[in-house]
This record gives C-alpha cells, structure tokens and sequence, in this order.
C-alpha cells in the first residue's frame, strides 16, 4: 500500500554556488527525525544544538534554560510534517549551530502518492558539498575554500591538515547518501537508526 510523501529541498542559506538536497519523506516524519535526516545528508555531525522556525514557533529539544532567555520551545519529536501540512506550511527554517549560524530553507515542492514498491525516505539529489564542521559560518566556508583551492595561498596546508583530508567542494559523495538514506528507510518499522562513520544515533 502506498503512503503519502512530501517532496522537500533543502537549501543552505547564504552559500554561492547554492548547496541543496531534495528528498522525498513520508507525512509521518517528525521533525526530530528530520533534523537527523538533514545532519546526514549535510554531512553535519550533530555536535551543536538546532531548531526549526516555524511561524512564530520554535521545535527543537527543550532545556531549562530556555525561560532564561524567554524562548518557549516545543518538542520536535512531538510534531509531524503531515501535521505541518494540513496547516498549511510549505516553508520554514532549520538553524544548527548557534555560532556558526547554519541556515537552511526547507522547501515543500509537492505532495503525492508514493510508489508502493519504494521505502522512504527517498534521496533524490543534491549539489555542492556542505561546510566542515566549526568552519566559522559562511565567511569562515568562504575563507576555507578559497585556502584549500589554491595550493599556494599561505592557508592551504594548514586548512587541509584541520579538516584532515582533501575537499571536493563538488564531491556530495552521493552514492554514500542513498545507501545511508536508504538505510533509514528499511528500518522505518523496526528500530530506526543511522550510521555516522563508527558512530550509530537513534532516530526519532
């Protein structure tokens, strides 16, 4: 029987040439599972704290320190993107990382019914790699690849041996993103994890 999936692109504010991804997710994903999903397909390693905007609501993971700073924070494991749908929002924002301010416009393209013979979520595709990790936002990316692209720029060496290997800014490795993603999807109905290298996280 086939379910109801939402076509969404993901696009990381800010970056020239544009990074994006486009999946296609089952209605039922909430946005914790969501989050998990963008980490990977981002190759961002959940180090930093994240949340979704959304209208004049925040979801993310609750602290108590949120009345410190009059943040009232909703639970992103306790809404879906159906949900979302028949509320009719097509657009919203996923911040990760408050310091380095990673901004990523999630996009509802369209709605429909999908195949009965495909697990989701889906990878569909993508351009251009994402930042590292702690790279120092968009200028500090800027910065970044502008060192490792040139092997004589006086920065070369030393971002290469802090990322630790060579970076394709063109390279999104996207046959690793449909095992990954594929991964997710045939462990939908059982318990759902994903792997990060040696590291394994529990989807929501």
């Amino acid at each position: 029987m086939s379910e109801t999936v939402a076509r969404i692109r993901i696009e990381l504010e800010d970056t020239d040439p544009l990074v994006w991804r486009e999946l296609d997710l089952p209605m039922s994903t909430t946005l914790a599972a969501l989050h998990d999903i963008i980490q990977v397909v981002m190759d961002w390693w959940d180090y930093h704290l994240y949340e979704f905007v959304i209208g004049d609501k925040i979801y993310g993971e609750p602290h108590p320190d949120d009345e410190l700073y009059e943040r009232k924070v909703y639970k992103a494991k306790a809404i879906r993107l159906g949900t979302l749908l028949d509320r009719d929002v097509r657009s919203f924002l996923y911040v990760y990382d408050f310091g380095d301010n990673w901004r990523h416009r999630i996009t509802v393209e369209n709605i429909r019914q999908g195949n009965p013979d495909i697990e989701y979520p889906k990878f569909i595709a993508g351009a251009r790699r994402a930042p590292p990790e702690d790279v120092g936002g968009i200028t500090g990316f800027e910065e970044f690849l502008e060192a490792v692209a040139d092997p004589e720029q006086e920065d070369h060496e030393r971002m290469l041996e802090w990322y630790g290997k060579p970076f394709d800014p063109e390279d999104i490795d996207e046959r690793r993103l449909h095992m990954i993603i594929d991964d997710i999807a045939a462990r939908r109905r059982g318990p759902l994890s994903r792997h990060r290298g040696d590291a394994r996280k529990k989807l929501s």
